[in-house]
């Protein structure tokens, strides 16, 4: 199946996503600010940078969205059919550094979550998984 768009359309498009202050992201932090909790942002001196540091408690949150971090089983994480190569190719680093990252922190007596995109969702949920992992 070949592109719906031109490349010169497409190559915008992909420039255009962000990497900080994403949708799913400022979703997750609205819902740990009102259940209490504050946090630092994307801490520069922490593997990975993550979305979401609590520094005291020694845990971080990081916001995946589905696509360029491929969260298996969820529709989203599909691979673009033009180029293929290319984004099987970037697609995997994406998936081995975020191992790497959360491997580093967890060796250093961090906690890690991992919040994907689409399951930013189902608010309640999230919610209840965020308080179950931010409480001591």
């Amino acid at each position: 199946m070949t592109d719906i768009i031109s490349s010169e359309r497409r190559s915008a498009n992909m420039r255009a996503v962000r990497s900080k202050h994403t949708k799913p992201e400022i979703c997750v932090r609205q819902i740990v600010h009102k259940l209490g909790f504050r946090f630092r942002l994307h801490r520069k001196e922490l593997p990975g940078k993550p979305d979401l540091a609590f520094i005291g408690k020694r845990k971080v949150i990081f916001v995946h969205g589905c696509f360029w971090h491929q969260h298996i089983g969820c529709k989203r994480a599909t691979t673009p059919q033009t180029n293929s190569q290319f984004w099987r190719n970037k697609l995997a680093k994406n998936v081995k550094r975020d191992l790497e990252h959360t491997q580093c922190l967890k060796a250093n007596g961090w906690k890690v979550l991992v919040v994907w995109g689409c399951e930013t969702k189902d608010k309640f949920e999230l919610s209840e998984r965020l308080r179950s992992f931010l409480a001591d």
